[in-house]
């Protein structure tokens, strides 16, 4: 067996650190790997964590200093790849937990980018567009050294968007003296995105949803799905699934949850939320509290908002037969104990919410090509990756006796120390 020097231990007052739980997870599954103690070092260390401090002049006269983090974890299978979130809570071990885990998620799917991730300390819903635009372009230009379609490709994240990615693009290009589309990902269309982006990940959810349901004998028809979130993840997975015949049966946001057991009218409680701000007081379902609807007796839940959702106290109440995580982190590792326990089929997050990253992926060599593909192909090179990483996982789950999340990670760490191995160690 592998001898780590420091594995991580988690507790109640640990448990929803994000840093901890990642290291938790590459722990068990670098022990069942025998990966050796240098090999862990290496791979549990990130590469690069870059903090800067972002003046900007506010609307009102006002000079504030933001706090903005660029973390690269790994890029030895290639470019770092990762969002940047834009939120008061952002920390240096969210950012790091969140880099780690974008490795993981791009070796499980085996396209060829490392792992980054990137946050800045603000509210965005006391900002102005030009004082967010402000705090963008300064935060591109402290760390441009280090980001590039051959270095680090951001994306955006929790509060970015298509806009915060174009002024992103601009900033670096103004600055390269030549347009270069290819330094981010999730841009607008008229600026190098790719068709089917916004839809990804919510897609990929559906897709390996489908094979898990196919696995274990289910329909599609037949499923009651609860979804946890109804932003760009868990509305498009909705959107979605609901298209393909699955019975959505509650929505649980932020400011409550809506419920009907025949199955949800998505495009109405869209257009719903539109008109209202909220998916409460909804005509086609019944309010009811969000922190009940989430232990709705079902087939599938879908957690595609935040982290630590699902922990220790109040793991035993889930009551579905997969969990398929949208989210990233959305269930802890003293979690994963009760869900086996339970017999949960769980799809991890590194795979489930993996069709973003890999429709990314597709964006930047379309971009690096200056050739674009029609909507129909990016989905269908989607589907095919995402049902042969599921593939592989499961496979790989039942030969080495792990679970799912356990399968995940072993496969993603031995693709990226073998990639280190066969590199070797400069000096």
């Amino acid at each position: 067996m592998a001898t780590l020097t420091s594995p991580v231990s988690i507790s109640l007052e640990n448990e929803k650190n994000p840093w901890a739980a990642a290291a938790a997870r590459f722990d068990e599954a670098a022990m069942r790997l025998n990966l050796d103690d240098g090999m862990c070092k290496i791979l549990r260390t990130p590469a690069r964590e870059i903090t800067v401090h972002i003046p900007v002049q506010l609307d009102d006269g006002r000079i504030e200093v933001f706090t903005g983090y660029r973390v690269q974890h790994s890029v030895a299978r290639g470019p770092g790849k990762g969002g940047i979130r834009f939120a008061p809570d952002v920390s240096l071990d969210e950012v790091r937990a969140l880099a780690s885990w974008m490795t993981w998620k791009c070796a499980v799917v085996n396209i060829p980018f490392g792992g980054a991730k990137g946050g800045i300390i603000c509210d965005p819903n006391v900002l102005s567009t030009a004082e967010l635009e402000k705090i963008t372009r300064r935060y591109t230009a402290e760390i441009i050294d280090y980001i590039g379609p051959e270095r680090d490709v951001p994306a955006p994240d929790v509060n970015t968007n298509e806009q915060t990615m174009a002024w992103i693009m601009d900033t670096y290009s103004m600055h390269s003296r030549h347009t270069v589309t290819a330094v981010v990902t999730g841009k607008p269309m008229a600026l190098g995105g790719s068709r089917g982006r916004p839809e990804a990940t919510g897609r990929g959810c559906m897709m390996v949803t489908k094979k898990a349901l196919t696995l274990l004998g289910m329909q599609p028809e037949t499923s009651r799905v609860v979804i946890q979130g109804f932003g760009n993840v868990g509305g498009m997975a909705a959107k979605l699934m609901s298209a393909a015949g699955f019975r959505i049966v509650a929505i649980v946001e932020y400011d409550g949850a809506v419920y009907n057991p025949h199955g949800l009218d998505i495009a109405a409680l869209q257009r719903h939320r539109k008109e209202t701000g909220s998916i409460t007081g909804f005509a086609g379902g019944e309010d009811m509290d969000r922190a009940e609807a989430m232990f709705l007796e079902c087939d599938v839940l879908i957690p595609a908002a935040t982290e630590n959702v699902i922990h220790s106290g109040n793991a035993d109440r889930i009551r579905c037969k997969i969990l398929c995580e949208g989210a990233n982190g959305p269930t802890t590792p003293l979690a994963d104990e009760v869900l086996a326990e339970k017999k949960v089929f769980v799809i991890p997050d590194i795979l489930a919410n993996a069709g973003g990253v890999t429709v990314s992926y597709f964006e930047w060599v379309q971009d690096r090509q200056g050739f674009f593909w029609n909507e129909a192909t990016v989905n269908e090179r989607l589907k095919e990756i995402m049902d042969e990483s599921f593939d592989a996982i499961v496979e790989y789950a039942g030969k080495h006796g792990v679970n799912n999340r356990t399968a995940a990670y072993m496969v993603a760490l031995d693709r990226v120390a073998f990639a280190i191995k066969l590199r070797g160690i400069y000096a």
